[in-house]
């Protein structure tokens, strides 16, 4: 679904079935915002296998800790602002969202370090104001 101006990627929504909170992660780059795990798709990888990767690159989690219970059915795609933009020839990003729920409430995610320094659980409403700005508009569409 990737083209030459929005960058094809998913995101993974982690969730505690007992209270719907999510799992958020704070970036490293831009303290005090927050998101979920995400990341591109590789050349001929399906989605669903991008989103395994991520999840286990970005916070250690895998089928032990967390089981795929949703697809969002559509792509949502965003746009970049100019400042994100840069000097590419990519305007966005168009992104597949995963849903997995944590089998152990007492689990807790190891943050690559990378991109993640911290993370916590949360209710929507509060991670949809701590994303970055650009992308609250997928967040609520999404996570409503």
């Amino acid at each position: 679904m990737g083209s030459r101006h929005f960058r094809a990627g998913v995101v993974i929504v982690v969730r505690r079935p007992s209270d719907d909170a999510v799992l958020a992660f704070e970036r490293v780059d831009l303290p005090g915002q927050w998101q979920l795990p995400q990341g591109g798709i590789r050349k001929h990888e399906e989605p669903v296998a991008a989103a395994w990767r991520e999840l286990a690159e970005e916070t250690g989690l895998g089928p032990a800790e967390v089981e795929l219970v949703d697809e969002h059915p559509q792509w949502v795609a965003y746009a970049w602002p100019p400042d994100v933009v840069g000097a590419g020839d990519r305007m966005g990003q168009v992104q597949r969202w995963f849903r997995f729920d944590i089998v152990d409430p007492a689990t807790e995610p190891r943050p690559d370090g990378r991109e993640f320094a911290a993370w916590r659980w949360c209710d929507v409403a509060w991670l949809v104001d701590q994303v970055v700005p650009f992308r609250r508009s997928a967040y609520a569409a999404v996570l409503k």
